[in-house]
């Protein structure tokens, strides 16, 4: 039967209630032609209700940050971050937060606004996070943080991280098709005389600290999303290829688990893992692969001509061409695609030429230098043969400098060193026809298309994209670590990578709502929503009156709240 209802009416209305008088504003309706109270909010007593009208203006207001604290705890929630955490490490005595908790907390700080364990709680308390844990921020000091990460062990980071991913392939119905698999490093400031820790080594920085002790950092990650689904630190000294080849059997295994028994998976890597152990690894695992080949060990593939090319599809690889073939590689005959992409020609020739031009200038210095003491116009010590020698090694060093510029340097009759230099045509001629713009691919799924195969292998950006993250000082950052020691290392890369799932979830399902936008314009965006609580006077004895709204809000950041359902989180 279907109702029907009158205009509203609002009303002022009085209760005894064991003799004493409360005051209600209440709206009534007809339905159906009787009156029926449809919304009843209680006002107070007669003093309470004398307050209200004489003393409008609130004693006092709390501002505290809503939408990214509410929007990261409510994935992280989903996700049972805290209970899977405190299922592998339990809780010790009855007092404080659990070690969940604890690392929850560092997670969701890495997540809006990574900072020190000393100044997470002044963070804490300017946010809706003590309402929604229940935590008081006297607790978050740095000795208890510690305390509880120093009683999770490396054997149940893997436990944790598995069954984390697992409730994020299921709950949020990732698609597992095309993985991702990268290395990076993170430069850290453990002190060079610390020999605890063996996990920050001496090495290549991908950061430019060379100056620094590094830590490594694997992930693999969906192509769906961007979700990091397992990772691992190693010492920053070690090869991808020899951290592939560490964790190729966990791989396989986790994948076997978050896949139920389905075998179509791609791992996508990139040729700095190749090696015949580790492609064998892959062989025996429950996926497919593609990836690449490093150029300059295959000469004969590098001559393929674009001529001998076929264009690929133009909606998809706009100036892609492809020449397929099939070749034996690391023992296995395996489908290989030369591929050139005009896009990556024209970006390396520029980058190319910078750094000729570069190179040019210093000769050019260097050898006016010389000039200088032939004529007799420079003062101070003759230069030597050899240190001639070694500044010119300085000037090549890069990739490609050494065969674009032969260089001869002799000793002058006068003792004074003589340097011959020019840019070789040949060089750059073979360099133009052979390796510019190219890449070698190479893959187990000989039945896809040529456009599938560099699809798969392009969407390697997504793993990239995920380290790009992790070293944006304003969130997610993995830097600085302010830890000394291998095992709070790894603790720190755990919720870390946890902050990095949080985010790309919430940020995937902003996009799935048709709100396309980057994780750090997302939290940005999310930040600047605001709980703004009114504190109003009442009688003397009775606590203050709260009222709660939240800061004013764009079209976007209304389609942000709805899509995410955060008025769940807002406080009554």
């Amino acid at each position: 039967m279907a109702l029907l209802y009158d205009l509203t009416m609002s009303s002022l209305t009085k209760k005894i209630i064991k003799g004493r008088p409360y005051y209600y504003l209440r709206e009534c309706r007809r339905v159906n032609g009787k009156p029926k109270i449809v919304w009843q909010e209680y006002i107070g007593t007669p003093q309470q209700l004398a307050l209200r009208l004489t003393n409008p203006k609130p004693q006092e207001i709390i501002v505290r940050e809503f939408g990214a604290s509410a929007a990261i705890f409510d994935i992280a929630r989903q996700l049972e971050v805290v209970s899977i955490i405190d299922r592998h490490v339990p809780k010790e005595g009855s007092q404080g937060p659990s070690v969940g908790e604890y690392l929850l907390v560092a997670c969701l700080n890495r997540c809006v606004a990574p900072c020190s364990k000393a100044k997470t709680g002044e963070w804490y308390d300017k946010t809706v996070l003590p309402r929604l844990l229940g935590i008081k921020s006297s607790q978050l000091s740095s000795q208890r943080f510690w305390d509880n990460m120093n009683r999770v062990d490396q054997l149940e980071i893997g436990k944790i991280e598995q069954e984390i991913s697992a409730i994020a392939v299921s709950r949020f119905g990732l698609d597992l098709r095309c993985l991702l698999f990268d290395a990076t490093n993170f430069f850290t400031f453990v002190d060079s005389f610390n020999n605890r820790a063996k996990l920050p080594q001496r090495g290549h920085g991908k950061e430019g600290r060379d100056n620094l002790r590094i830590i490594g950092l694997a992930l693999m990650v969906t192509s769906d999303g961007d979700v990091p689904l397992f990772h691992c630190t190693y010492a920053g000294n070690q090869h991808d290829s020899v951290t592939f080849s560490s964790v190729a059997d966990e791989l396989a295994s986790r994948c076997r688990k978050l896949s139920e028994g389905v075998c179509d998976i791609t791992l996508v890597f990139d040729k700095g893992n190749n090696s015949k152990e580790n492609l064998d690894a892959v062989e025996a695992g429950p996926y497919h692969f593609v990836g690449s080949l490093v150029p300059s060990q295959h000469p004969q593939l590098l001559g393929i001509t674009r001529d001998k090319m076929r264009r690929l599809d133009k909606n998809l690889l706009p100036a892609v061409w492809s020449y397929r073939t099939q070749k034996e590689v690391f023992g296995i005959r395996r489908t290989i695609l030369v591929t050139y992409n005009r896009e990556l020609y024209r970006a390396q020739v520029k980058t190319l030429r910078r750094e000729i031009n570069k190179r040019r200038h210093k000769l050019q210095k260097l050898q006016a230098s010389l000039q200088r003491h032939i004529d007799q116009v420079a003062r101070g010590k003759k230069p030597t043969l050899q240190g001639i020698r070694n500044r010119v090694q300085e000037i090549v060093a890069g990739r490609h400098m050494k065969q674009l510029f032969p260089i001869k340097v002799t000793m002058g009759k006068d003792e004074i060193p003589r340097l011959q230099w020019a840019l070789s045509d040949r060089e750059w001629k073979k360099l133009d026809h052979t390796l510019l713009g190219k890449t070698i691919l190479f893959t187990d799924r000989e039945e896809w298309t040529d456009e599938q195969i560099v699809m798969a292998y392009r969407s390697q950006s997504h793993v990239e994209a995920a380290f790009r993250r992790m070293k944006d000082p304003r969130f997610l950052t993995f830097r600085p670590t302010h830890h000394w020691t291998d095992q709070k290392l790894r603790v720190h890369a755990l919720y870390c990578v946890l902050a990095l799932m949080i985010t790309s979830l919430l940020c995937r399902k902003l996009a799935q709502a048709g709100i396309t936008m980057s994780i750090a314009r997302m939290i940005e965006r999310l930040k600047d929503i605001n709980e703004v609580a009114n504190l109003y006077p009442t009688p003397k004895g009775a606590e203050p009156r709260m009222q709660i709204d939240l800061s004013q809000r764009d079209a976007e950041q209304t389609s942000m709240m709805e899509t995410l359902d955060l008025a769940r989180y807002i406080s009554n």
